[in-house]
This record gives structure tokens, sequence and C-alpha cells, in this order.
């Protein structure tokens, strides 16, 4: 199983996943069709379906084009809203494509039909991958738009239960959220560290996708909503009470700061084998 990560608009990212042996490939949340194709091209593999983690614009804007280019194209997901619905997917609902299984999660919160996808091959050295829209982010997580913070801590808990692997999430937010998880756990080494990779990752345009779902849970405040200092700075102790507070608190954070030029996107498109990931110093 092979991930193409591909930045597009002003700070998503949309991704290809290609099942190596039948070149059989599936695309998530695609924003920019032409693009997309333009790499589909480039593989040589045949794209059979579109995952959309949930309809908001920058995520479903290109599966009409898509799916007018591409005539028969399943587009899946679990909202009516999604542009160019084919079908729509149940919690809990697993697909194939080739060699690769799709395990469908609903991840409510960010919006109510907001889906997570969990990849993976059998009798396979790569590790699976979690493709998290806008749930889960790299040490943070989407806003609460259309759900409450319970229903958001639930899909945070759900997305927790999942193997310590790769998580590709819906936008390059790693500074800010890293500045705000440091906010949050001045002390927390882990916090220091990634913050300062991701620094350097932004002075070389280099994307900060994927991360793991065992890495978050050691910086993403997020995830850490049980950790006594995540709770003495919220003031809270009830789980989703604590995840309310830091929502609240991050906003606050967000306009107080300085506006962030988003990471330029030299690369039309970074390629990741999911054991090749670069270490971090």
């Amino acid at each position: 199983m092979k991930v193409k990560v591909i930045p597009v608009l002003e700070d998503n990212y949309m991704y290809l996943v290609i099942e190596e042996i039948t070149r059989e490939a599936v695309a998530v949340d695609v924003a920019v069709p032409k693009r997309l194709l333009e790499i589909v091209g480039r593989e040589g593999v045949s794209l059979t379906a579109v995952l959309t983690t949930h309809h908001h614009w920058d995520h479903a804007r290109g599966n009409p084009e898509l799916a007018r280019l591409r005539p028969g194209l399943a587009v899946l997901g679990a909202d009516e809203r999604i542009f160019s619905l084919t079908r729509r997917l149940a919690h809990g609902e697993e697909l194939r494509f080739g060699a690769i299984h799709v395990r469908c999660l609903l991840t409510p919160g960010h919006t109510s039909g907001h889906m997570s996808y969990f990849l993976w091959e059998d009798d396979c050295p790569d590790p699976p991958a979690l493709f998290s829209g806008d749930a889960l982010s790299v040490a943070g997580c989407g806003s609460c738009l259309e759900g409450s913070a319970q229903q958001m801590y639930q899909s945070l808990a759900e997305l927790g239960t999942l193997p310590p692997e790769t998580v590709f999430c819906g936008h390059e937010h790693t500074l800010s959220n890293l500045e705000f998880a440091q906010k949050v756990e001045p002390c927390n080494d882990h916090v220091r560290a990634k913050l300062s990779w991701a620094k350097k990752r932004d002075e070389d345009d280099v994307p900060t996708v994927p991360s793991t779902l065992g890495e978050e849970r050691l910086y993403n405040p997020f995830l850490r909503v049980a950790e006594e200092p995540v709770r003495k700075f919220t003031g809270k102790a009830v789980p989703a009470d604590v995840l309310e507070a830091l929502y609240k608190e991050r906003a606050r954070f967000e306009q107080a700061g300085e506006p962030r030029q988003p990471q330029a996107r030299a690369l039309l498109a970074l390629q990741w084998g999911l054991l090749s990931a670069a270490p971090q110093e």
C-alpha cells in the first residue's frame, strides 16, 4: 500500500492510496480533481473510488468534476450533503479495494456526518493508515461545529482505540496546534521536541504529515483529556468538559495570535511509503 500526499488549496491535503499489486487506487478528500488525475496518470493506476470524510467545500469540492471526468466512479461518504455522493456509508462498514481493507468509522463532532477511514492490508509489513479528515490532526483536532463536546470526545476516543500507527489528516495546522499544545502543557518534552521538528519542516517547506496515533497520545492535548496537566489547565475533570474547555481556550489562543502565513506548497505530491517516513530528529 502506497500513499501519495497531495497538498492543495491553502492548507489542505488530499490523498491517493495505491494497491501496488493490482494498481487499483482510491482517493481521499478530492479538492482539486485535475491535479489528482495528473498523479493517477503518472502512476499508471486505475482510480475506482473516492472516500470523502465530510461535506465541507475544501474536502469535497472536486467530486462533481471528477465524477464527470470518470463516469461510474464511486463517491462514498456518510453524509448526504457530500457532492456527487453515490452511496452513503454506515459506521463499522468494511470495504475492499484489491488487497486494501477499509473500515468506516463515523466520527461526528466537526460535522454530524464526518467519517474517518482505517485502511490496512493482510499479511503486509506496511502498517495500517488512518485518514482522519478534520476529526483528528497533528497535535490537534477540528472545531466542533455540528456536535457536542461529548460527541467529539466519543469520536476521539474511538480513534484512540486503533493501533498506534500512521495518521493522515486533512490540514497542515501542525505549527499552530503545537504552539497551543505547549501552552496547555509547557513542561511536556514531547510537545517541545515535536514543535522543534515541525519548525524545521516548515523552514524546509515539507509537509508534517503523516503522524502516528502513538505519537499523538504523547503531545496532542485533545487526546490527553484524562491527563492531570491538561485537566489542571482547563480546571475541569470530566473528559468531555475538559475537551469543551480546550476548544474555548484554543479559540482565544487563535484570536490572540498573529495570523500565520500558510506553509507554501512547493511540492505537487509527496510520496510516502508507510514504512519510509523520515525519522524525526
